[in-house]
Parts: structure tokens; sequence; C-alpha cells
């Protein structure tokens, strides 16, 4: 049985267009957001969750370029079976090195379905990630690297 729509009002629409850039650094940053919205900071955190639980936001954080820490991240697609799809998602989401994780049909000249983010601590953890995933799944995972990198900004506007 599916749950029923979340109803998304104009606090939570102001909620989600005014937080996708210039998030403030300060100490209570939230308690700022929630002044420019007319609202608590406890109504702007309760909203927050309840639009996260719902699935209406999916994540809410920062973006870090995680090879400036030292870090490293990978675009990694599959080819998995639709029997074992929902196998194979359980063992990649089950990584805390997965960013997200997403459904693409295959198409013409491409037979990845399974395509997620790994962002880890360091390149040897993105090759520990791989491993890890193609041991439980018995698939591989092909890694495209990152060759140069384009900043694209991207605001979604929420409709009423």
């Amino acid at each position: 049985m599916r749950e029923p729509a979340l109803l998304v009002d104009a606090i939570d629409r102001a909620i989600i267009d005014g937080l996708q850039g210039d998030f403030p650094i300060c100490e209570r940053p939230y308690a700022e957001v929630a002044g420019r919205l007319g609202i608590s900071e406890e109504d702007l955190l309760a909203r927050l969750q309840r639009l996260l639980a719902a699935r209406v936001l999916t994540r809410f954080g920062p973006m870090f370029q995680v090879e400036r820490m030292g870090g490293a991240f990978v675009l990694a697609a599959m080819c998995v079976p639709d029997a074992d799809w929902q196998r194979v998602r359980a063992i990649v989401d089950a990584l805390p090195e997965v960013a997200h994780n997403y459904r693409r049909e295959s198409e013409r000249n491409c037979p990845f379905n399974m395509w997620f983010v790994l962002a880890t601590e360091s390149e040897a953890g993105i090759d520990a990630a791989i491993r890890c995933i193609e041991d439980g799944s018995g698939l591989p995972v092909f890694p495209f690297p990152k060759l140069k990198e384009y900043f694209v900004e991207m605001k979604l506007a929420v409709r009423a």
C-alpha cells in the first residue's frame, strides 16, 4: 500500500526554493534561514525532516569538491539483470561510499542500467568499494572517472 502524497504548502516551497544556494555560514544557520522565511528554527528543522522522510527531498547537505580535500569520487555503472535488481541495489545502497544510486533504462549501445557515485577519502577507497560491490553482487562495476570538471549551477523551482 502506498503512502499518501505529502502536501507541500507555500512555506515548504519557500524552504526548497530558498535553500538551493547561499546557505549562511554562521553559528546558527538554520535560525538565520528560518528568520528570512518568517518561521521558527524548530519549524524549519521539522519541515526539512518531514520533506526528507517523505522523499520530497532526497538529500539536504553541502556539495564538496572532494578532490580538493584529498578524497576521490567516480561515477560508476553496472549491467544488472531485472531479476537481480533488488538484491544488487541493496548491496550498492548499503555502502556509505555510495552518494546516490539510480536506475536508468538501457539506451541503444549502452547496456548499463544501474548508475551510482562513489565518494571516498582516497583513490584506494574507490578501488575497495568497487571490489566490495563486485564481490557481493558477482557482477562487474565499470568506473567512469572525471576527465574534466565543469560547473553547472541548477536551481529547481517548486510548482504549486
